[in-house]
This record gives C-alpha cells, sequence and structure tokens, in this order.
C-alpha cells in the first residue's frame, strides 16, 4: 500500500498548478526584508492555510545587505559592474590602490604578498573566500572577473548568518565589484604588459538590520509533540528570481497539497520553512530559525530536506544532489524511480541553508537538478541567469519542474510515511571507515586511529538491524555534528568550505608534517583532541543504536 500511495502521488504532481505558483512568483523583486517580499509571501501563506496546514508568519532582525550601485573606473574610462553584498560601501570620492592580479584568488595566490592598500584583480564570481582573504591581506578592493559577459550578484561576507559579537570582526573590509569577462582581462592584459592603470572603485551597500520575514506552516504527525521532517526553501531573490528560488518555493506548495491529502497515513509530522535573507543575509533566517528553537529542532526534528532551484530549462543532470551518507540510499531511490536517473551522490557543501548539522539534524539536497558540463566555469551548475536579472519565467520548463517535484513528493513521502526513518548509519560507517583507514595508512605508527577504525566497525553493525526513530535521530545528534562542523554545537561556522569530519583535519594536516619538529608535536595535541571528539561521538551512536 505504502509504494502505491507514492506511486500515485508522484503521479498527481501537477504541472499546470506549479507554473501558476511559478507565474505568480515572477511578478515580484523579493529583496530580503522588503515590502514586496512579504506581500509575495503571504500568497504562500494562503494557500498552505487552504492545504490544512498551521500557518504563522515571524518577524525577526536580520542583518541585511543589499547592493546599490557600482562603478569601476579605469584611467579615464567606466567599466560596466556591479557590487556584492556585505562588499564595504566606498566613500564618495571613490576607493584607489595599486592593481595586483592574484589569480583564483585561492590561499595560495595570497600567500608571501604585500597587499596592503591594494585593488586585487581575481577571476571567477564573487565568493566568501576570496574577500575573506583579500580583507585579511590588507586590501582596500577587490575586482572580480566574470566567467562571460554576465554579472553575478553574490554575498561575498564569511559570517554564517547575523554577525554576533564574536564574528562582527569577520565582516568583509574591501570595496567589491564584479566586471566582465572582456573587461577584467583587458585589465589582465595590461597587467602582464607592465602597464599600471589608475583604477577607482565606487560601490553604496545598504548593510544593517532590518526585520526580515519567515513563513513556517505545519501538520502535526501522530504525536502534537512528535518528531516532525523539516522541508525548507529560501523565498528571497536577487531579481525575479523565477529559477532561484520562485520554483522551488512551488514546488514547496505542490509537495505540501499532495502530502497533506494523505495525512491519516503519516507517521511523523511535517514543517515548511520559508526563509528570508537567504542572499542578503548570508543564512539569516535558517540560522536565527536554528538559534530560537534549538531544544525543540533537538529534540524533535528528524531530518532537513532543502530545495532550491528546481525545473530549469536544460537542466538533465540529477546524479549530482548531495545528500548525507545515511541519506544517500533515499535520495538514489527518489532520483532513480523518479527522474529515471543515475545517482552517484555527494557531500553536501556549507550553502543551502544547511543552519541545522551543529544540532545534529541529518540532511538531503539544495540545488536538485543541473545543467550539463558547460566550458564556461561556474560556481555551480544551475545555468547562466543564476543570479542575474534574466532569472525570469522563460528559464522554467514545466516538464523538468514536474519532475524535480515528483522527487521531492518520493522523497517527503517516505520521510512521513516509512514505518522506520530511511536513516542508514551503516552507509554513515562505511565513508567513515574509508577516512580513517586512508588516515592510518599515511600516519603508520606516528598517531593511532586503530579505537576509531574499531567503533566505526560496530557502528556500521549495530546500525544495520535498528528499528527505532528514536536511536536513529539521537545517532544522528552524534554524528551529523562531527561530520559536517568543527564540533560547536550552539555556533554556525563560518561559510567557507569544510572537509568531511573537520575534527579530523589535525591528523590530515599531522600526516604531512615531518616527523620530530615543533609543527608535529603542535598538531599531535590537536590531534588527540580530535580523536577524543569523534571517539565521543562514535562512542554515544553506538550505544543509542544498542537500545
Amino acid at each position: 500500500m505504502t509504494d502505491a500511495m507514492r506511486n500515485s502521488l508522484c503521479k498527481a504532481v501537477d504541472g499546470s498548478i506549479l507554473m501558476g505558483h511559478v507565474r505568480e512568483l515572477a511578478r515580484w523583486v523579493k529583496l530580503s526584508g522588503t515590502p514586496d517580499e512579504l506581500q509575495s509571501l503571504r500568497y504562500f501563506q494562503e494557500k498552505l492555510d487552504e492545504y490544512g496546514y498551521r500557518t504563522r508568519l515571524i518577524m525577526h532582525d536580520a542583518y541585511i545587505s543589499l547592493p546599490g550601485k557600482a562603478r569601476v573606473d579605469v584611467d579615464n574610462h567606466t567599466l560596466n559592474s556591479i557590487t556584492h553584498s556585505f562588499s564595504r560601501s566606498s566613500p564618495a570620492s571613490g576607493v584607489t590602490g595599486r592593481l595586483v592580479y592574484v589569480g583564483e584568488g585561492d590561499k595560495m595566490d595570497f600567500e608571501n604578498r604585500d597587499l596592503r592598500g591594494a585593488i586585487v584583480l581575481t577571476e571567477g564570481i564573487a565568493s566568501p573566500g576570496q574577500a575573506d582573504r583579500a580583507s585579511h591581506a590588507g586590501a582596500v578592493g577587490q575586482i572580480q572577473i566574470s566567467p562571460h559577459e554576465h554579472l553575478h550578484e553574490m554575498c561575498v561576507s564569511p559570517v554564517w548568518g547575523s554577525p554576533s559579537a564574536e564574528t562582527q570582526s569577520d565582516l568583509p573590509t574591501t570595496v567589491v565589484c564584479t566586471v566582465s569577462n572582456e573587461d577584467g582581462s583587458a585589465l589582465r592584459e595590461r597587467l602582464v604588459r607592465g602597464e599600471q592603470p589608475k583604477v577607482t572603485l565606487h560601490a553604496e551597500v545598504d548593510t544593517g538590520w532590518r526585520q526580515t520575514p519567515i513563513l513556517e506552516a505545519e501538520i502535526d504527525g501522530p504525536e502534537a509533540d512528535g518528531p516532525f521532517i523539516l522541508f525548507s526553501g529560501h523565498h528571497d531573490t536577487w531579481y525575479y528570481g523565477v529559477m532561484d528560488n520562485g520554483a522551488a518555493n512551488a514546488t514547496m506548495l505542490e509537495v505540501a497539497r499532495l502530502t497533506a491529502r494523505e495525512r491519516a497515513r503519516w507517521r511523523r509530522g511535517l514543517r515548511l520553512c520559508f526563509w528570508s535573507g537567504h542572499s542578503h543575509g548570508r543564512y539569516s533566517g535558517s540560522t536565527w530559525y536554528a538559534d530560537q528553537n534549538w531544544d525543540e529542532l533537538e529534540r524533535r526534528c528528524a531530518v532537513h530536506v532543502n530545495v532550491d532551484s528546481t525545473g530549469g530549462i536544460g537542466a538533465t543532470v540529477m546524479k549530482n544532489a548531495a545528500a548525507a551518507p545515511e541519506l544517500i540510499g533515499l535520495a538514489g531511490d527518489a532520483i532513480g524511480e523518479e527522474a529515471g536517473s543515475e545517482y552517484a551522490g555527494k557531500r553536501m557543501s556549507r550553502s543551502s541553508d544547511q543552519s541545522f548539522w551543529g544540532i545534529g539534524i541529518s540532511a538531503m539536497f539544495g540545488a536538485l537538478s543541473e545543467q550539463p558540463p558547460a566550458p564556461v566555469k561556474m560556481r555551480n551548475a544551475l545555468g547562466w541567469w543564476w543570479h542575474t536579472p534574466h532569472d525570469l519565467l522563460d528559464k522554467i520548463d514545466e516538464k523538468n519542474l514536474v519532475r524535480d517535484t515528483r522527487v521531492f513528493v518520493h522523497t517527503l513521502w517516505r520521510l512521513l510515511s516509512d514505518p522506520v526513518l530511511p536513516l542508514d548509519f551503516a552507509a554513515h560507517a562505511n565513508s567513515l571507515l574509508d577516512e580513517l583507514t586512508a588516515l592510518r595508512a599515511s600516519l603508520g605508527a606516528r598517531f593511532s586511529v586503530d579505537e576509531l577504525i574499531a567503533a566505526a566497525e560496530r557502528l556500521k553493525d549495530k546500525a544495520a538491524g535498528v528499528h527505532s526513530d528514536a536511536a536513529l535521530i539521537r545517532a544522528s545528534r552524534a554524528l551529523a555534528p562531527v561530520y559536517y562542523t568543527t564540533g560547536d554545537r550552539f555556533a554556525h561556522d563560518p561559510a567557507l568550505p569544510l572537509p568531511g569530519w573537520p575534527v579530523l583535519d589535525p591528523l590530515r594536516k599531522l600526516a604531512k608534517m615531518a616527523p620530530g619538529t615543533d609543527s608535529a608535536r603542535l598538531l599531535t595535541v590537536s590531534a588527540m583532541r580530535g580523536r577524543n571528539r569523534l571517539a565521543y561521538a562514535l562512542r554515544n551512536a553506538n550505544e543509542v543504536l544498542a537500545v
């Protein structure tokens, strides 16, 4: 009956209803904290009320940055440009400095270079990592060279969520502008020829605290205070943002409509959250929600499913959707059955409002369907129109939108109705064992990980026969923080890349260090603490899975 019901719901996804929602969203420019964003959100609230959900609009303070006018003056010529969320505003006279090319702007590009007072010329779409490195190097400005003629709006803050007293100093200190590939390449070539053009950056950026909305909609499971699935996506947009994230919001409404029809069969509740502050506050809405509701989320939230940018034209690649190791099986089933695609799986990146890993909530998805590989190097594979004024209704393919929405209906239905949550911690253990086995080979006799390997083997064995939602949720509370974060369950790591199991980073570094050096001894201290943190997480997971 469960498979038949799931298939029936997936087949019932209605393209005309989806496109109706998308056309409504295509009317609004939804900048975080603006009246148009709130007005658009009320459309969703009316629909969810109609579908039988208990809804509320939550208003909260968030630190939001809205880019304004920008200008890049080179000698006596002005280049077309944009500035970015969390760029510093320039003084009225602009910011002038010597121009220095730093390639891709990676860590090595900034090492051993005196960039105080400079304007750095950097390849690619603006990123928080580049802004962070340029700020710490003492640069006063950045010029980003777009990979093509389009200029992509971006948020360059490395601070996850609104800044705190501890993280405010980590906000960028540079004026950041992006120019086209043609204009940026011409600047680079002038530097190669030994010229030193006079460059002045002008930027107006409105950054400060403002009230932003979150729409929450919920239907309880069999127990009002029992476990629930969090299904979320951001509502704020750059420009009209019809694909990113209007189409995904439409997907959320259609999943909500269809699953609510069979709520009597649910074993867990469903909570939808539409975030503001994703684009202009570095995930400020979801971060505030995680902080404000930490205790309830820790007790009750079983899994977080995020949705972003569904239904794009030409989005035929499905195999790269991201999921936690314990949810890769579910993701593969949903994508295989509803999209007819193979699934490779990949680790989730530091993006997509994944503000709940510290709490210990297993998560999956974000972006689902992607563009095929292209010669232009983008930050992602969501299309050349992503984060530009061209993200309009003509970028949505109704058939692709139906396909993607069916994947989410399949996923959410199983999470709501499976007798036991489809969390496969044996798969998580296998992934960890691969990591630990490689570490043991590289560390040799210098530093033992044998106890960690033994604990991961026990996890693999114990996870195979678990039939308790409560045990699986408690296991995720132990394992997700050490897999995705540096270990503080009550704070948020910067919006910068992190490898799997960041707690093992000191061990990885130790393996590359010459034995007997002071650096190796210092890293050994850090490695012991990382090993202890992971051993503790594995012990807790094994204890709850043994119940």
